[in-house]
């Protein structure tokens, strides 16, 4: 494992857990070059089979844990979702890709996977990647999905104001 800050071959493990999905292996290394002997983290998991996503057009492309992780983000800015919760989405998502076991997964599906994440962590980002990922073409369908989320959640609209009408589970 080359070391992030000055790319020597040598460094020793200090510390290996799994993370809490059991997903991964964490380790604590340190570099064992003598200027530099910094600490960093890596991360193990298995590699799985790689998987196509069909987009809507019918073509096909790698799928991209990266290009996941941007449109989340860019999903997030400025909510209180944290990276470590993006990350545990991404995780939790790889996690179902793999229980299904196929070669190609839809893009749809993979929508529908996000947007089941981000539904119950956060409306704004949820209403954000929703606009994105279903093509939101005018105000009417930001009305739609907030009045679907609005019944899912138990708020409804009254005179400009949210208030609540029965909560999840009442």
């Amino acid at each position: 494992m080359l070391c992030p800050f000055c790319n020597s071959e040598n460094s020793r493990v200090l510390e290996s857990r799994t993370t809490e999905e059991a997903t991964s292996i964490r380790r604590r290394r340190e570099c064992e070059n003598p200027s530099c002997n910094k600490r960093f983290t890596t991360y193990e998991r298995v590699e799985v089979m790689p998987v196509l996503v069909v987009k809507r057009s019918g073509e096909r492309e790698p799928y991209s844990r990266e290009k996941l992780r941007a449109g989340l983000v860019r999903a997030c800015e400025k909510t209180l979702i944290t990276a470590e919760q993006i990350d545990t989405i991404i995780e939790n998502i790889e996690n179902e890709l793999v229980k299904q076991g196929k070669r190609e997964v839809n893009s749809i599906v993979l929508g529908e996977l996000i947007l089941a994440e981000l539904r119950d962590l956060d409306q704004v980002a949820y209403v954000r990647f929703a606009s994105v990922y279903r093509q939101f073409r005018s105000i009417d369908d930001f009305i739609k999905e907030l009045q679907d989320l609005q019944s899912e959640s138990g708020f409804k609209l009254d005179n400009g104001d949210f208030v609540l009408t029965s909560g999840p589970g009442s």
